[in-house]
C-alpha cells in the first residue's frame, strides 16, 4: 500500500474528465463517500472548471499533467475521460506513483488491461475499474436469489440494456473511429458482460451480431451476445438504442423457478436529476413496489406467474466505499483490471463474431 493512503485523513482525488461519468457518476459518488475529498476536477472547459468549484469547492486543471507535477499532493486519481484517453491517462498516473480507478471499459483490448494491471502490481498500486452496475439494485437482488438458492440450477440468463433513440446523438460514443472506442458493444456491452462473469463465471463460447441501424450512425447500436459459460449456463445479452418496445431487463431461468424484472435501476436517474445519496430523508436506490420483479413460475399470459419479490436497495456509494477501504489496506480491490480483461476478451471475441459471423472459441 502507498504511504501516503495510511492515517485517518481524507484521501484527496484528481478527477479527469468532468462531461457524463466524471460530473454525474464518479464526482457525487466521490463527494458523498466518507474518507474521499474531491480536490482537483481536471476539465478545459471554464464552465465545467466553475461549475466543479461551484459544487464541490474542487480545485480546477485543465490538463491532466499538471496532477503529475503535484502527485504528492493526491492520494488517488480517478480517470472519466473518453474511451481512447483510459490507457495513457493510466499509465501515466501510475507513473507518477498515483493509485487509479479508471472507468469502463479499462482499455480497448485486453492485452492492454493486462499491461496496466502488470504495471499497477509491479507499483504496488491500486487499479480498479469503475463497474457500477455491480450494485445495481435489480443485480444485487438476482445475486441474493442465485446465493438463496432460489431459482435451483440456472438455465438461461437473459439481460437486457435497451433504450429506444432513434435519432443518433452524435459525439465519440457514437463515432465508427476505431480509435475511440465507440458503439454500444463497448458501452453498454461492458456491463451486461461484466454481470454475466461475475454471476456465471468464465466464457467458453461468444456468438455475436451487431448492427448499426439508425441513418446516420458509424457505430454499433443494436448488438446482441450470446455467452456459453464453463458452468454450462447460457447467457443472451442484448443492448440496443434501436428497441421501440423494451424487454425485460433481466429473465432468468432456472430448475426451480426463474426470475423477471422490468425497468433500469433508479440511481443513474436520480444522479442525472441531481440527487445525491446524501440528501437528507433519500431511501437512496430504493424502487417503488410496483416496479418489483417477479418469482416463480407459471403460464399466466399477463404476469408470467409467480409472486413479486422486493428489489434491493441500489448502492454505487458502496464501490468507492470499497475503494477507501483498499487504499487503506483494509480490504480488497472491488474490480480489478484482471476482471476488466477477462470481459475484454469477451467483448473482443463478440467483435470477431459479428464480423465474420461464426462462433468464437475462447
Amino acid at each position: 500500500m502507498d504511504v501516503k493512503t495510511e492515517g485517518t485523513q481524507d484521501l484527496r482525488v484528481g478527477l479527469v474528465g468532468y462531461g457524463l461519468a466524471g460530473s454525474v457518476f464518479h464526482a457525487p459518488l466521490i463527494a458523498a463517500t466518507p474518507g474521499l475529498a474531491l480536490d482537483t476536477v481536471v476539465t478545459s472547459s471554464a464552465d465545467r472548471q466553475r461549475e466543479a468549484r461551484e459544487a464541490y469547492g474542487a480545485r480546477a486543471a485543465a490538463s491532466a499533467d499538471e496532477l503529475w507535477d503535484r502527485a504528492d499532493e493526491l492520494d488517488l486519481v480517478v480517470v472519466a475521460s473518453p474511451n481512447r484517453t483510459h490507457v495513457p491517462l493510466a499509465t501515466a498516473a501510475l507513473k507518477a506513483g498515483l493509485p487509479v480507478v479508471v472507468d469502463k471499459p479499462l482499455a480497448g483490448t485486453a492485452a492492454e488491461a493486462r499491461e496496466l494491471a502488470a504495471l499497477a502490481d509491479e507499483r504496488g498500486l491500486l487499479l480498479s475499474v469503475f463497474q457500477n452496475r455491480r450494485w445495481d439494485a435489480d443485480f444485487l437482488t438476482l445475486r441474493s436469489l442465485l446465493a438463496d438458492g432460489e431459482l435451483g440450477d440456472v438455465w438461461r440468463f437473459e439481460s437486457r440494456f435497451e433504450r429506444w433513440r432513434p435519432q443518433p446523438k452524435g459525439g465519440w460514443r457514437e463515432s465508427g473511429d476505431p480509435e475511440e472506442i465507440g458503439g454500444l458493444l463497448y458501452d453498454l456491452g461492458s456491463h451486461v458482460v461484466d454481470q454475466a462473469l461475475v454471476l456465471f463465471g468464465p466464457v467458453t463460447r461468444v456468438y455475436a451480431e451487431a448492427d448499426v441501424r439508425r441513418p446516420g450512425a458509424a457505430a454499433d447500436d443494436d448488438t446482441f451476445l450470446a455467452l456459453t459459460h464453463a458452468s454450462g449456463v447460457r447467457s443472451h445479452l442484448y443492448v440496443s438504442a434501436t428497441t421501440a418496445q423494451l424487454g425485460p431487463r433481466f429473465r432468468v431461468l432456472g430448475s426451480r423457478a426463474g426470475y423477471v424484472k422490468y425497468g433500469l435501476d433508479p440511481q443513474e436517474a436520480a444522479l442525472r436529476e441531481g440527487r445525491r445519496p446524501t440528501d437528507e430523508g433519500a431511501a437512496w436506490g430504493e424502487e417503488p413496489e410496483c416496479a418489483w420483479g417477479r418469482v416463480g413460475s407459471g403460464e399466466s399470459p399477463l404476469t408470467g406467474g409467480g409472486r413479486p419479490h422486493r428489489t434491493l436497495p441500489g448502492d454505487y456509494p458502496a464501490y468507492y466505499a470499497a475503494v477507501t477501504a483498499a487504499l487503506r489496506g483494509e480490504g480488497p480491490n472491488p474490480v480489478t483490471a484482471h476482471e476488466a480483461a477477462a470481459a475484454l476478451d469477451v467483448l473482443e471475441a463478440a467483435r470477431r463474431s459479428a464480423r465474420d459471423g461464426v462462433a468464437v472459441t475462447l
